[in-house]
Order: C-alpha cells, then sequence, then structure tokens
C-alpha cells in the first residue's frame, strides 16, 4: 500500500483569490514521483481553530500531512498556534531557532520577528545543515512556508525522507471517445480492481481524443492490465502507448 498524504494550504489570500497556489500543485507532482499518494487538499483561513480542526482530521487520516503559508512575523501568521492546537501542544519557543534569528538579523532582531522562533513544544528541526531556516515537524506534521520559492527549497531539503516504492506508470492514446470507451475501462477494471485508471479527453487534438493512464506500484500486474486493455480495444483504436 502506497503512504497518504494530505496538504493544508493556509491564507486568506488564496481564498480571496488575491494570489494563486503554486504549492499543492508541486508537492503533488513531487510525492507521486517519491510513490506517496496524495488524498486531499485543503484551503483553510488565517484562523486558529479552522487550522486546529483540519490539521487534527488529516493527522488521523493521511501518513504525512504538510501545511502551507501561515508561518511569518504577522498578525496573520497563527499557523504554529492552529498546528500546536490540534495535536495539544504548547507553543515553545526553540532555542536554536532563536540563535539562527539573533545572527540573522544582527541586533535588530524584535517581539515580530522573534514569533518565527515559535515551533509546536517537542518539535524536530530538520535539515538545519543545509538550509538557513529549517524545517518544523512534529509528528507527522511538516510545517512549510507559503512563498513558493522557500517552499520548494524546504521540501527539496527533506524529499528523500518520503521515498517509497514507486507508481509506475502507462499511457494510451486512443481515438475513440469515452462514451465508447467507458464500457472498456470498467471491464478492466474488473479484472484488475487494483488499477488505478484515469481517463482524461481531448478536444483539441488532431490525432486522439482520449488520453488513458493505468498506474500501479506492481510492474507486473500493470503490464498484464496494459496488454489485456489494448488487446480488447477496438481495431485501429490506439494511436499510441508510451
Amino acid at each position: 500500500m502506497a503512504k497518504t498524504a494530505g496538504i493544508v494550504l493556509i491564507g486568506n489570500e488564496i481564498l480571496s483569490g488575491k494570489i494563486s497556489d503554486a504549492n499543492a500543485a508541486y508537492l503533488c507532482r513531487e510525492l507521486r514521483a517519491l510513490g506517496v499518494e496524495v488524498r486531499k487538499i485543503s484551503v483553510i483561513p488565517d484562523e486558529v481553530e479552522a487550522i486546529a480542526r483540519e490539521v487534527a482530521r488529516f493527522v488521523a487520516g493521511y501518513d504525512y500531512v504538510f501545511t502551507s503559508g501561515g508561518v511569518g512575523p504577522t498578525h496573520d501568521d497563527v499557523t504554529i498556534d492552529g498546528v500546536s492546537r490540534a495535536l495539544g501542544v504548547a507553543v515553545a519557543r526553540h532555542p536554536r531557532l532563536v540563535a539562527l534569528l539573533e545572527s540573522f538579523y544582527k541586533g535588530k532582531l524584535n517581539a515580530a520577528r522573534l514569533k518565527m522562533a515559535e515551533v509546536p513544544e517537542g518539535s524536530e528541526l530538520l535539515a538545519a545543515d543545509s538550509l538557513i531556516f529549517p524545517v518544523i515537524v512534529i509528528g507527522n506534521v511538516y510545517i512549510l512556508p507559503g512563498v513558493p520559492e522557500i517552499f520548494r527549497q524546504k521540501f527539496e531539503a527533506i524529499k528523500e525522507r518520503f521515498r517509497e516504492q514507486p507508481f509506475f506508470l502507462r499511457s494510451v492514446f486512443v481515438r475513440i471517445g469515452e462514451g465508447t470507451l467507458a464500457d472498456f475501462l470498467n471491464d478492466l477494471l474488473k479484472a484488475y480492481p487494483l488499477l488505478m485508471l484515469g481517463s482524461y479527453p481531448e478536444f483539441s487534438h488532431p490525432d486522439y481524443k482520449v488520453k488513458v493512464t493505468l498506474e500501479s506500484k506492481d510492474r507486473e500486474y500493470l503490464d498484464h492490465a496494459l496488454a489485456e486493455f489494448v488487446d480488447r480495444l477496438p481495431q485501429d483504436a490506439v494511436v499510441r502507448v508510451e
């Protein structure tokens, strides 16, 4: 079975449409490549109770939980408080983060900036040797910033800890529509119930009408399903297989 993940995007600016989130799509691609299955993405406001409720649900439901946003020095950066409440721990000032901030701001460390040294009590700091500011993790919750460049930098530093047996993917491009294709897909799933099967219509491509994707962590299982699927399709229906 694949390890599972949930992503919690935190920020009024996403819900209001002021910015477009880029972190969830990036993280979904990266986790998939690592063999982890993202099961849910949630977007919630900068509210402690909302964060606490959602993180608590995700912690109970998925192997890994990633939060994005709400970890800066301003009034609306309340992710640490929300995660702490979800896990039933206090907010504590981490001495190593205090030292990092003192070194970075060189005598200009004020109360607002010092807020970035606060963590859920019992948190671990990851990649402290390779990042200016380490990743905060407590239990199965990984607390990441909302700024895409920093989000990616931090995930890159810890990504190998999530590597699992990979997903194997094959794609079949067909020139018949989904209405005709549906019965073939249903029959394939009856024969291979553990197969992850996707169907994506294309309305403007001159060569094919639907891209069908077949995925499994068992390469042999996937190969057998692919061969049977292609063999069952009408003659000349398949444009290409990748």
